[in-house]
């Protein structure tokens, strides 16, 4: 399978921001299908493409302020829950452009990402073309789930999130209500889930790291990227997570 993240797959704006940095790894990643070399700056957790030779600003909750501030970027690309308020507040206070998104489904993430190309210079790139194309259809329901998203304490994906609006229209239901409730493995048992879903990250479970805990129910691992990230990995996601969580 082709990965639409690569920089070759990206085009040099015609028109729109020169010096990105992102603090946002689904959005870098966008970026450098879109435009190709206007990312700057990108923070450690960028890990697609694979390749990505930018200078780095540290994480995403902490990330380097002044290294931001210092490579001069015309746009700056962050995400109300994956980046601090007060970083944010510290970028614009320095006479920067911060460009903030927070998709809560599918259809939201879709439209903002036009935005975010749009302001490359690109509002419909190919990559995002196929995305949309991808998710025209809902799926009917298949089953219950339940999906950790952290250990010690457990940490659950909720109904009132991006990932759980990916699953939703892929037929699969989350067991847990809110955003991220901490439950126990009882009380997320308890709710009967037909299957158990381990993400790699943000927490990286794998088959001897969590599945130990729900001996008796069926098990599936999935993409954390195809799971949570809002970019070109969209365009895959309802091929790569059916195929995983059957």
């Amino acid at each position: 399978m082709s990965d639409p993240g690569r920089p070759s797959s990206g085009r040099p704006a015609e028109a729109g921001a020169r010096r990105v940095v992102s603090l946002v790894p689904s959005l870098t990643e966008a970026v450098a299908a879109t435009a190709l070399g206007v990312l700057v700056g990108a923070t450690d957790w960028c890990t697609h493409p694979a390749d990505l030779d930018v200078a780095r600003v540290g994480g995403t909750k902490w990330p380097d302020v002044a290294t931001v501030i210092a490579l001069r970027p015309d746009l700056v690309l962050a995400n109300r829950e994956e980046n601090r308020e007060e970083d944010v507040a510290a970028l614009r206070a320095a006479g920067l452009t911060v460009h903030v998104t927070y998709p809560r489904t599918v259809p939201e993430a879709l439209d903002e990402l036009g935005e975010v190309c749009g302001l490359l210079g690109d509002p419909d790139p190919e990559w995002l073309e196929r995305a949309r194309a991808a998710w025209e259809s809902p799926r009917p329901h298949v089953a219950t789930i339940a999906v950790p998203i952290w250990r010690k304490p457990w940490m659950w994906l909720g109904d009132d999130t991006f990932a759980a609006d990916v699953l939703k229209r892929l037929g699969y239901s989350t067991v847990h209500s809110g955003r991220y409730p901490k439950k126990s493995v009882k009380e997320t048992t308890d709710l009967e889930p037909d299957i158990i879903v381990f993400p790699d990250e943000p927490y990286a479970f794998g088959p001897g790291d969590g599945p130990e805990a729900f001996p008796e129910f069926r098990c599936a691992f999935v993409s954390g990227r195809h799971l949570t990230w809002y970019g070109p990995s969209l365009a895959d996601a309802p091929t790569v997570l059916p195929d995983q969580l059957s």
